[in-house]
């Protein structure tokens, strides 16, 4: 018994200190204009782009297993070319697949109810070691990085760039890429004036994803 609770407090210690200095760092943004997967409202002077976090060695960034949880990292990028802010409080974001299905983001508690699941434990993020009759829960370095990753601006400054992830769960979906559409409306001007929907084709995306 002895060596076996050697090994305990071993792995009590030493998976936590292998997470440690691993903090999740969001990639800097560039203008939205200059993403592939993008579109562009000149009249507006607003551009929005995505850039899905799909495979390895983009989604390595993350410490979280994402794709083992079922959810579609995507970096959504918005630039504001004008000289009024823009606002950012209403704004409605859906990930339309091929086959008509219907995605919205999902929420901080999405995120964690899910990291929460025993099935879908991921090692590289340790969970505390439940004992008899507990439950298992999301470690602070797990909710560090969602907090972290997540696009969380309510607005966008004249001539600044907003970004960051937007999760989506496609856990059930067979494609989720291919032929998709990346909606956003809901977002005004400094005259309270909504602008017109933005429409981002994924394919964009993949089209350059495939020349590399």
């Amino acid at each position: 018994m002895r060596p076996l609770r050697i090994l305990v407090l071993f792995l009590l210690t030493a998976v936590p200190m292998a997470f440690a200095g691993k903090e999740f760092t969001k990639p800097r943004a560039a203008d939205a204009g200059t993403y592939p997967a993008h579109e562009e409202h000149r009249e507006e002077r607003v551009t929005v782009a995505i850039d899905p976090y799909d495979s390895v060695p983009k989604s390595e960034i993350f410490k979280i297993n994402w794709k083992g949880y079922g959810y579609l990292p995507v970096y959504f990028i918005i630039t504001n070319y004008g000289d009024q802010p823009i606002a950012l409080t209403k704004m409605k974001i859906q990930w339309v697949t091929a086959n008509r299905s219907k995605l919205e983001p999902a929420s901080t508690a999405d995120l964690v109810r899910r990291l929460s699941q025993v099935r879908g434990s991921d090692p590289r993020v340790p969970l505390p070691l439940p004992g008899r009759g507990m439950k298992p829960s999301v470690s602070k370095e797990a909710r560090n990085e969602i907090e972290a990753a997540q696009f969380q601006a309510m607005s966008v400054a004249p001539h600044t760039t907003q970004a960051g992830f937007l999760f989506f769960d496609v856990g059930d979906i067979r494609e989720p890429l291919a032929g998709a559409h990346f909606f956003a409306d809901g977002i005004k001007n400094a005259d309270a004036k909504e602008l017109f929907y933005f429409d981002v084709p994924v394919d964009k995306y993949l089209g350059t994803s495939a020349a590399n």
